[in-house]
């Protein structure tokens, strides 16, 4: 996997103006693989709480074109931070997760730390802005006890409507 598979696998990227931000988010999904021993990303599911079809491209895509549409709204957020930071935001799944067998489990190392802590120090190790890596960091519940910035805001809720939303297609309404 190379610059090119990233930059196929989400074309948002090309939507970054700021060419240091866009080779930080490369950068820190090449990381993750490596650092994760992945062979292949594209059938990872974006959650293991609940049973989903829906893999974690999909979801790192459809999180980051929903904040990209909230920020196209309202005018006072910084586009390229929103884009990289719903790119990334849960890269550090890969070292949370492994595949064993057909399964996907989490990982000793994942046992241990969370992805939204691992993705933070892969933004930052990827050169990527405090504000970007910040994102990751906030994006889930161990933001709670922090002050989030607006664009991290944006990516913590995109990111629940979706985990929210698929989690119904479980349930019998």
């Amino acid at each position: 996997m190379n610059k090119k598979y990233i930059e196929n696998i989400f074309p948002e990227i090309k939507k970054i103006k700021k060419s240091s931000i866009r080779n930080g988010v490369i950068h820190a999904w090449l990381l993750a693989i490596k650092n994760g021993h992945w062979k292949k990303i594209d059938t990872i599911p974006f959650t293991l709480l609940i049973d989903t079809k829906k893999t974690l491209i999909e979801h790192t895509r459809f999180v980051t074109r929903m904040a990209m549409a909230v920020t196209q709204q309202r005018h006072d957020l910084n586009m390229d931070y929103i884009i990289a930071g719903g790119l990334v935001h849960d890269v550090g799944k890969l070292l949370e997760y492994r595949k064993q067998g057909k399964k996907f489990v989490k990982s000793d190392y994942g046992k241990r730390v969370r992805h939204p802590v691992s993705g933070y120090g892969l933004a930052l190790e990827a050169g990527l802005p405090e504000e970007v890596a910040h994102i990751v960091a906030a994006h889930s519940v161990e933001g709670e006890n922090m002050k989030r910035s607006r664009e991290a805001i944006v990516i913590h809720h995109c990111d629940f409507i979706d985990f929210d939303i698929e989690k119904t297609r479980t349930r019998n309404f």
